[in-house]
């Protein structure tokens, strides 16, 4: 845990929570051990989707299509999201997820292995002015030297579950053997995110750790 237990709890003692059906999909995912987004990750998703108004979304893991929905929920109606899960058991009910909310067009769902999606993908299809993260934790690298090539200037990228519950500080030789490879990813990712020209990054010790960063680079229509 990098955050206190008790201010945490006592932070999502304040969230409203969402509508009922949200609620639904939380409640089964948590029941049948689908990771999703903690509250207080959602809470600042919130935030800065009113904040940014993004037009075009690239999402890295729909799991159930949690994440998806809430966002959708926080875009204008013209706004699209564009989201990627490998999990054959999880694709349907991400995709009836969608259909019962009433955004399967609004929400595009691309199945298979998310970075042969995003090597198959160009500018134009989007490009993209907010990226969130939150799939393959060893991947993370690997899906940002794909997803530079797609954004818009000034995008935001949101990459969740960057500090593994603390364990990012810890040497790699205190980590379980059958984590260490993702330890010492996770480690490389996060460098590759402070010190890439085309980037400004902030860690921020919320849920489990985000990066926020911003793209730099130049818009091709520019």
């Amino acid at each position: 845990m990098i955050v206190d237990t008790r201010i945490r709890e006592y932070i999502n003692s304040l969230d409203r929570g969402n509508d009922d059906f949200l609620e639904g999909i939380r409640k089964d995912a948590v029941s049948n051990d689908v990771p999703i987004i903690r509250r207080e990750m959602e809470n600042f998703l919130k935030v800065v989707l009113l904040e940014k108004k993004p037009k075009k979304i690239l999402e890295i893991g729909a799991a159930v299509g949690y994440s998806s929905l809430l966002m959708s929920q926080y875009i204008d109606s013209e706004s699209t999201i564009t989201t990627i899960e490998n999990y054959d058991k999880r694709i349907p009910i991400a995709k009836k997820n969608f259909e019962d909310g009433g955004k399967s067009h609004q929400i595009s769902l691309l199945e298979g292995d998310a970075l042969e999606i995003l090597k198959s993908m160009n500018y134009d299809d989007g490009p993209f002015d907010f990226v969130f993260i939150d799939a393959a934790k060893g991947q993370y690298s690997l899906y940002l030297e794909q997803i530079i090539r797609l954004l818009a200037k000034d995008a935001i990228i949101i990459a969740d579950n960057v500090l593994q519950d603390g364990d990012i500080v810890e040497s790699k030789y205190v980590i379980e053997r059958r984590n260490r490879t993702i330890h010492e990813r996770m480690r490389e990712f996060l460098y590759y995110m402070t010190h890439n020209e085309n980037l400004v990054t902030s860690i921020i010790p919320i849920g489990d750790g985000i990066t926020y960063s911003i793209f730099k680079g130049i818009d091709k229509n520019e």
